[in-house]
């Protein structure tokens, strides 16, 4: 029991900083749902629910352009597949004896800075760990959502236009330091926002929906990326 307490705030420490991140990002996609349409309580079920936020970014422009089901289930498939990945490597480092109810319920809490936190921790992981990141990760990316989504209104025009634009900010601060150091992730870069605006500007290309535009961007850049320049295998096998 004692070892499960230090491993449950050992989590909650690690996470603390996680939580805080969510909070200042999830606060401007509460902001975006309310001028999407989107009532208080809807925006909160999506954070509760699906906690990525490229997927919801995404997935509010499907919504409200009223794409069918079925083009909202292939553009959270190809955004959200690397979740698939970074399942797969979480499930090797878990300790053994976790059983499998405990491995579906961490499924639930897997983000990208929680998968990095996690890996990054030596030795096994205990599922208690992994709930303490989850006690703060997880309500801080609802309750960011949920503080832009009521208090969104009282904020004054400029400050709405300005916190629109942290997505955007984010983005290009996750995107930028790597391509410095990769000419081939710095060209993806560019070739994708040229196309994306090709999209935009050329009447033909206007009247795919957003969501397929997504889908055909991404499968195509990616795809073609991985065929001419593939990540050399290093050989290199954890065993931890």
């Amino acid at each position: 029991m004692n070892r499960r307490r230090e491993q449950l705030k050992s989590g909650i420490m690690d996470g603390t900083p996680i939580c805080l991140g969510y909070f200042a990002v999830s606060f401007t996609f509460g902001i975006t749902a309310l001028n999407y349409g989107l009532s208080p309580w809807q925006s909160i079920v999506i954070s509760l629910t699906n906690l990525t936020s490229a997927g919801q970014f995404a997935g509010l422009g499907i919504m409200t352009a009223g794409a069918p089901f079925a083009e909202m289930a292939v553009a959270q498939l190809i955004i959200n597949l690397r979740y698939c990945l970074m399942s797969c490597s979480i499930s090797q480092k878990l300790d053994k004896t976790t059983r499998f109810y405990h491995r579906l319920l961490i499924s639930y809490g897997i983000t990208d800075e929680i998968f990095g936190v996690s890996m990054c921790r030596p030795g096994p992981l205990t599922p208690w760990y992994c709930y303490g990141l989850f006690l703060l990760a997880i309500p801080g990316w609802t309750m960011g959502t949920a503080a832009g989504a009521f208090f969104g209104r009282l904020l004054p025009e400029r400050a709405l236009s300005a916190l629109g634009v942290a997505l955007y900010g984010m983005f290009l601060a996750i995107i930028i330091p790597p391509a410095k150091k990769n000419k081939v992730l710095a060209g993806v870069t560019s070739v994708s926002m040229v196309l994306s605006l090709l999209f935009f500007l050329i009447p033909v290309l206007q009247r795919i929906s957003s969501g397929f535009r997504l889908i055909i961007l991404t499968v195509v850049i990616a795809g073609t990326a991985a065929a001419f320049f593939p990540v050399p295998d290093t050989g290199e096998v954890s065993h931890e």
